[in-house]
């Protein structure tokens, strides 16, 4: 069925018979390649980076300036054609917002079009794979994180069904294209929180980020040489999964008010690293290796307790991916806080169980900076394969579906 106006494929086809329109050629309109991910860089003053690909955009791009994870639940998580017809049309909507093009029934046309290195990117969550036909095919890592000593979880910010990650380098852009893709299928899932975050501003700052404490945020991350076998999933365990990553999403709450009452040197030895150059407390450079053995009349230079200490992997799998935002919100009603900030800390990897949890469990056990730091938030998504013309979202994981019993199959 299409729409006459558009010659497009409608919106109720692609929710109401999703499971038949793996087909169909979708976003005909947009501009995209296949293969990896590309970045900014790869399109100078154009402002887009390719939807299309092997791997979804929004993990190894550059990093925006600003993002939003939404957290959705389905309406009935158990019903894998409406599923498969939400990843439709996002991948419909998400191919012309990025190219900056109107999505397929834009009501404010005109806001979309300035990209400003817009991405979209998938996940989904454990509780979609309840439904019979997907049970087999959860990856074994797909579940909640285990308890941590240091969690103070508040479910505002819990696991949810789908996740939509939205970066952009324009607020109005992300506004635009977060109002698009929500509203499209607002009768099939349910909003159940949006967690905004930012960075500098394009020209402002180079270099690694900073989190509101004054701190670098994602000095380590994995080598290109072994960034593919770390980040990107092989199937080895799922074949859908292939092409696919792991996504951990961490709310860690920041109390600005404690830390600012701590003197310079107290901040930099709980991190063990300078404030100003983002050098370990035994170099000179952001980039240096650290060294854990060198002291100095007897003691540490870099104290066994700080942050960088427990994180510092212990063997070469436990490596990661960071991307994390900043956010700043306005104080929780009766709060004797004066702000509400903290870190949204997302991270990927191949497999969390193997690569962040051995990290997670130090810094639970004991990290200084724990002192000033709270995690309230968390959950664990598998962020799909990438998308092409033909092969919308979760092609993979419904075509694995098909081929067993009471799997959704082709019309």
């Amino acid at each position: 069925m299409t729409d006459p106006q558009r010659g497009r494929v409608s919106r109720r086809t692609l929710l109401m018979g999703g499971a038949g329109l793996a087909g169909v050629g979708i976003g005909a309109a947009a501009v995209g390649v296949a293969g990896q991910v590309s970045t900014p860089a790869d399109a100078p003053g154009t402002g887009l980076v390719p939807f299309y690909g092997r791997r979804q955009a929004g993990v190894a791009t550059a990093p925006q300036s600003h993002v939003q994870h939404i957290g959705l639940d389905l309406v009935d998580p158990g019903d894998v054609p409406t599923l498969q017809g939400v990843l439709n049309l996002w991948t419909q909507d998400a191919s012309r917002l990025t190219q900056a093009g109107p999505s397929l029934s834009d009501t404010e046309p005109e806001l979309a079009r300035t990209a400003s290195h817009l991405t979209v990117t998938v996940g989904v969550g454990d509780r979609v794979f309840r439904a019979p036909s997907l049970t087999a095919l959860r990856p074994s890592w797909l579940k909640p994180l285990p308890p941590f000593s240091i969690d103070r979880l508040d479910p505002r910010w819990g696991q949810t069904d789908l996740l939509v990650s939205i970066g952009s380098d324009d607020p109005v852009t992300l506004a635009h294209a977060t109002r698009m893709l929500t509203a499209s299928v607002r009768r099939s899932v349910r909003v159940r929180w949006v967690q905004r975050g930012f960075r500098n501003s394009p020209g402002m700052a180079s270099g690694t980020m900073r989190n509101l404490f004054g701190q670098v945020d994602g000095t380590v991350q994995p080598p290109s040489d072994g960034f593919d076998s770390l980040v990107w999933n092989d199937g080895r365990e799922q074949s859908w999964l292939a092409d696919g990553t792991s996504l951990v999403l961490r709310r860690i709450a920041m109390n600005m008010d404690t830390w600012e009452a701590l003197d310079r040197h107290g901040r930099e030895l709980s991190v063990g690293r300078t404030l100003d150059t983002g050098a370990p407390l035994t170099g000179t450079a952001e980039f240096d290796e650290p060294d854990f053995t060198a002291s100095r009349g007897g003691i540490t230079v870099i104290p066994e307790s700080s942050h960088i200490a427990r994180a510092h992997r212990r063997s070469e799998r436990e490596q990661i991916l960071r991307r994390a935002y900043n956010y700043d919100d306005p104080p929780e009603p009766g709060s004797a806080d004066t702000s509400n900030s903290g870190l949204l800390f997302a991270a990927y990897q191949r497999d969390p169980v193997e690569q962040y949890l051995p990290i997670q469990a130090r810094l639970a056990e004991h990290d200084d900076l724990n002192v000033w730091t709270t995690p309230i938030g968390s959950a664990v998504y598998a962020i799909l394969p990438g998308a092409t013309a033909s092969r919308p979202l979760g092609t993979s994981l419904f075509e694995a579906a098909g081929g067993r019993s009471g799997g959704p199959r082709q019309k």
